[in-house]
């Protein structure tokens, strides 16, 4: 356990990408976190971008598990961080009751390179031939989409509109907002996640 971590901007921004998609902070004593994230091997060399991007604060290498789902076997690549009262403010904002919600300054953290990461864990361009965006924000509720969509438009002039989908509701890009967010977060996104923005 160690109670002081420095944590880098970049790897702020890029903790918050991830708490907003898949991530998960978790904590035993309610005074230490650790982050964990979790991909499915197809997306290697992604977890291994985020290990070396947050390798001070990692506790070991990232590893392979497999995980049985209905009679499926589903290879996993996952690592987690150190346990640290550093990632206590994350926990408390993004965990505040022990369930994911987002946090009602998200606007202060949400980065080009945080709103990248979050991109490159649940978007996915819809067609290729009308060049529409979504991101999967099916866990979340309404007002925590409205929160997320007001600091998207506050942040980088996009507008978003809410689609409905049998788990929840996604946010998305028509093909002029598309266009305004390929621009912001292409430099970030990593060569082998470049299929999501077609």
């Amino acid at each position: 356990m160690n109670d002081k971590l420095k944590i880098t901007k970049r790897q702020k921004e890029i903790i918050v990408g991830k708490l907003l998609g898949n991530g998960h902070a978790e904590t035993v004593s309610g005074k230490t976190y650790r982050l964990k994230f979790e991909h499915s091997y197809s997306e290697m060399c992604y977890v291994d971008w985020l290990y070396q991007e947050l390798l001070d604060l990692a506790s070991a290498k990232p590893k392979i598990k497999t995980q049985k789902v209905n009679d499926k076997e589903y290879q996993k690549y996952w690592f987690n961080t150190k346990y640290s009262g550093s990632f206590r403010f994350y926990g408390q904002q993004f965990y505040p009751n022990g369930q994911k919600v987002v946090p009602k300054l998200i606007h202060r953290w949400l980065t080009p390179m945080a709103l990248a990461v979050w991109f490159m864990d649940d978007g996915l361009i819809k067609s290729k031939e009308c060049q529409e965006t979504i991101l999967n924000t099916q866990s979340f509720n309404s007002i925590e989409l409205k929160r997320l969509q007001e600091a998207i438009k506050r942040n980088f002039d996009i507008e978003t509109t809410l689609k409905k989908h049998k788990e929840g509701k996604q946010i998305y890009f028509p093909t002029s907002e598309t266009v305004k967010l390929r621009k912001i977060i292409d430099q970030y996104v990593l060569p082998s996640m470049k299929y999501k923005l077609g």
